[in-house]
């Protein structure tokens, strides 16, 4: 993996496709790490294709975040834009960097939290309407992300409370 920003990653993030936030969406995931700072959002809209599948009709979201936070974000939603939910599921983070022309190796955990955010997105829309389609594997890897997110918190927290302890020290 190269350590430097592709062009394609750059001009992603200057100009992110699939940016904003969808007014009423069908499903909102998030993901964040609270260690590097980015958050992230994705929005859904579902419908349905000529199968009566559901697919992503729509998709946006929101990114706090660096640079390869902004374009992961923006690759995964062009990636997942139009497929059925459970080709959607099937994204990885290394989809996502070979299509950005790679990621530096500090930032790979970007196109994780992208993966993450889609897959709550996703996760929430069963949740919400069709909770039959919640498989054992789906809420155990919805359990590991919450978990993730849970264990990141609280070590922040503890940070940020030694900090105070220090500063109270002087």
């Amino acid at each position: 993996m190269n350590e430097y920003y592709s062009k394609h990653l750059l001009q992603l993030f200057q100009n992110p496709k699939n940016y904003g936030k969808i007014k009423n969406p069908d499903a909102i995931g998030q993901a964040g790490n609270l260690t590097c700072g980015d958050v992230m959002a994705i929005y859904i809209k579902v419908g349905t294709n000529a199968k009566n599948e559901k697919i992503i009709k729509d998709i946006k979201f929101e990114t706090f975040g660096c640079v390869a936070a902004i374009a992961t974000s923006s690759m995964i939603t062009t990636l997942a834009k139009g497929k059925t939910l459970d080709k959607a599921l099937q994204i990885t983070n290394n989809d996502i960097i070979n299509k950005l022309d790679g990621l530096p190796t500090a930032k790979v955990h970007c196109s994780l939290l992208a993966t993450d955010a889609l897959f709550e997105a996703i996760y929430d829309y069963y949740k919400k309407h069709e909770p039959n389609k919640i498989t054992e594997e789906l809420e155990q890897k919805h359990q590991n992300i919450l978990k993730n997110q849970t264990i990141i918190e609280q070590r922040y927290n503890e940070w940020i409370e030694q900090e105070k302890r220090e500063l109270n020290k002087n």
